[in-house]
């Protein structure tokens, strides 16, 4: 950048008012989301305001004054007033993952907090790591790994367990939430508004904690309202300690982040055709940044750019709207202002942002894929059921087990590599009449088996049997190594499913000979 050029964006606009409103509101909702979920694991209030909140503030700080900065470096180079900075925040389909796809399960299987905290931090430092990698992988990622495979498997945790808690949560305590989620259905689905275009939405959220508080349901409380900053020296500690713990879980982490990698790519290149034309390497490269230097300090989920870049353009934002929010959010986080959301804030309005993302996320992998696509997309939807199948069973033998007369069986490993329950216990299960045969295969690592499921049928629908039988391939080296259908990283040479994937494998490859020949579909083929 030449030394005599400034940057010609003022350091706030009228039109920053509307960024900052998108950005705080957006980013207290996934607040909200985190400290109710993490409470509901019985973390203590030291960790979640002490460690996760001003972590995960320190990580919107750093990216708020990143972009901010991004944008008067544009702004310079090209001499121009009218560069918006990139949004940024909380991820929320990675959050949503981080949550119920690591943190739930060890949580089951440890019931530690600390602990639980401790690997929670270390997946996402290693989140933050593959978004950095995605600086450099990226384009060939998204160039060889179909869409549908991606937006599928996330749709299909926003489903499994997101918008069933949201609607299990709503019929808890139906006098609040029925009429919290009635009036932001009217918002968020239907399009209304109230004067001055104020969103239904919005009216839920904050007429739904009035509504709960004068019903007596919640509280207003200042007592926790303090300093809180998080010492980097014991988190650091804890976050290597919680390697160990979340080693079986990178199947979950990785390929979420490689999707939060790849929606960067895609928000920054729709800046980009909005008329920034910001670098999307140096954008992935601050995302893991941040991601990694909030897990430094405690924080547990990931930041991402979102969506809403040229329609914040069109409002004349400039780069004032992310660095005040991000400073906002941080203070916000260090003098323990969210403490006041956790008694006051109702757990139905979390549940009508749980359910609202998640109907979004599906909205979304049917929008932004081809509809011949689609059977991808509900195979890769699939493999989240048996995840969450397997943590509901295993919730309730535990239980059991607490009980006089109770089963007193735990989750255990199994000699096949399987984390499964015992062949007794397995085959008591399916006489009486739950869906558990093959459940144990399919939730170790879900999520790619649902990309492998739904990659392969993309490829089968192209007509490209050849890179059909390389991710079959692909799915065996998996198995082999225990990346998939195991619980820990291992080597399985005599895996059933590692056999089973390279069958498959061989199976594709010899009939993509036949193409043209004795082995074709018509290319007007529709299934449905």
């Amino acid at each position: 950048m030449n030394g005599k050029q400034k940057s010609l964006i003022p350091a706030f606009t009228r039109g920053d008012v509307g960024g900052l409103t998108y950005m705080i509101a957006n980013n207290i909702v996934n607040y909200i989301i985190v400290i109710a979920t993490l409470k509901g694991f019985d973390w203590p209030d030291e960790i979640i305001f002490g460690r996760v909140i001003p972590g995960l503030s320190i990580g919107l700080l750093c990216g708020g004054l990143y972009y901010a900065w991004m944008a008067w470096k544009l702004s310079a180079k090209l001499q121009r007033a009218d560069v918006t900075a990139l949004p940024s925040g909380i991820s929320t389909p990675a959050m949503f993952v981080i949550l119920f796809g690591v943190i739930s399960p060890i949580h089951y299987a440890i019931g530690d907090p600390e602990t639980e905290w401790a690997a929670a931090t270390a997946a996402c430092f290693i989140g933050g790591f593959v978004e950095f990698l995605g600086g450099f992988i990226g384009p060939w990622v998204k160039k060889h790994l179909p869409r549908a495979a991606l937006l599928g498997t996330v749709a299909g945790i926003g489903f499994i367990w997101m918008a069933t808690q949201g609607v299990f949560d709503v019929f808890g305590d139906p006098i609040v939430g029925l009429p919290i989620l009635a009036v932001a259905m009217l918002g968020v689905f239907a399009g209304y508004l109230f004067p001055r275009k104020v969103s239904p939405f919005m009216v839920a959220i904050v007429g739904g904690i009035v509504y709960a508080f004068c019903l007596g349901r919640t509280q207003f409380d200042f007592t926790q309202v303090g300093f809180y900053f998080p010492n980097p020296v014991n988190t650091v500690q804890s976050l290597i300690n919680g390697f160990a713990y979340v080693a079986p879980y990178l199947t979950v982490v990785i390929p979420v982040e490689i999707y939060n990698f790849i929606e960067t790519m895609d928000n920054v290149e729709s800046a980009n055709a909005a008329g920034d034309p910001y670098n999307v390497r140096e954008a992935q490269f601050a995302d893991g940044v941040c991601t990694m230097v909030s897990s430094l300090f405690g924080g547990v989920v990931p930041n991402t750019v979102w969506l809403g870049h040229p329609g914040l353009k069109k409002t004349d934002a400039g780069a004032g709207y992310s660095w005040i929010s991000g400073v906002v959010l941080g203070l916000a986080g260090f003098l323990g202002l969210f403490t006041v959301l956790s008694d006051l804030v109702p757990p139905a309005v979390a549940a009508i942002t749980f359910l609202w993302c998640a109907v979004i996320m599906v909205a979304q992998a049917f929008k932004e894929c081809k509809p011949k696509h689609y059977a991808a997309i509900a195979i890769a939807m699939v493999p989240s059921i048996a995840d969450y199948l397997f943590t509901q069973i295993e919730a309730a033998l535990a239980t059991g087990s607490m009980m006089e007369g109770g089963w007193g069986i735990w989750s255990e490993t199994l000699e096949s590599g399987l984390k499964g329950f015992s062949a007794e216990v397995s085959e008591l299960l399916i006489a009486n009449g739950a869906m558990w045969n093959g459940v144990p295969a399919v939730k170790t690592g879900a999520i790619i088996i649902g990309i492998l499921l739904a990659s392969m049928c993309v490829f089968m629908i192209d007509r490209k049997l050849r890179s059909a039988s390389v991710i079959a391939l692909a799915g065996s080296v998996l198995s082999l190594f225990g990346f998939i259908h195991n619980a820990e990283l291992g080597f399985y040479p005599s895996s059933p499913f590692m056999i089973g994937w390279l069958i498959v494998a061989v199976l594709l490859f010899v009939l993509s000979f036949g193409k043209g020949k004795w082995f074709d579909a018509p290319d007007d083929f529709e299934y449905v």
